[in-house]
Formats: structure tokens, sequence, C-alpha cells
């Protein structure tokens, strides 16, 4: 008699297009997911979203254009893996932890770094365009 494969192997890839596939509806299931529950990732995307367009539309080279695109993208990306670090440490425990405040905590340091890092992008590429006369 057969026993079910554990959860962790069912959804192991089999290749091809399928997996292509898959991995789209993985992600936008984790989009969906980090939007519904996860309220700093709202608070970012209502920043991001609104500045992803003005990025297009700011007289700069394509490069610059670039960056001020993609320094945005990183903060959603960086607070996907910070959501995603919380959850699971959620999902071994609720019980408070230091390995575990650790965890959150340097997750949190990473977003906030990054969103350092767009400010300063930010700033410098509008400095230079508008303000450094």
């Amino acid at each position: 008699m057969s026993h079910p494969k554990p959860y962790g192997q069912t959804m192991k890839s089999k290749g091809g297009f399928s997996r292509l596939f898959s991995a789209l509806r993985y992600t936008w299931d984790g989009l969906r997911a980090a939007a519904k529950h996860e309220e700093a990732f709202k608070q970012e995307l209502m920043v991001v979203v609104p500045l992803s367009i003005v990025a297009w539309f700011v007289p700069v080279s394509l490069l610059e254009r670039a960056l001020l695109f993609s320094c945005l993208q990183l903060i959603l990306i960086v607070e996907l893996i910070n959501s995603a670090i919380e959850a699971n440490t959620d999902h071994i425990s609720l019980e408070r932890h230091p390995l575990a405040k650790r965890a959150k905590d340097m997750g949190s340091a990473a977003v906030f770094l990054t969103i350092v890092i767009a400010l300063a992008i930010w700033g410098t590429v509008l400095w230079q365009r508008f303000g450094a006369k």
C-alpha cells in the first residue's frame, strides 16, 4: 500500500511549462497574501505604486529611470522576504524567544536599509536633475 507523499514533496517541480505556470501562480498567491495580510506591505504599496509610475515620467536618463524604478521594487522584495521570515517564525511558535526576535528584527532592519537606499537613489537622481544648478 502506497503512502501519500509529504506536503513538501508534492510541491517539488516537475519541470517544463507546467513548472512555469505553477511558479507564476505561486507568485500571484504570494503577492495577494502579502497585500491581504501584511500591513507594512500595504503601506509600502501605497508609496511604491505611485512613485513607480512617476519614475517613468521623470526627465532623466534611461539608467537613472531604471534605478528609480528598481530601488522601489527592491523595497517590496525585501518586505516580502521579511514577511516570509515572520510568518515562518510564527508558524514554528508564537512564544517569545530571543532567536525569533532576532530573526524578525533583522528582517525589519533589512527593510529599513532598503528604504534608506531608495531615498538615497531618489534624492541623488532628483538633486542632479533639478537641484544642482
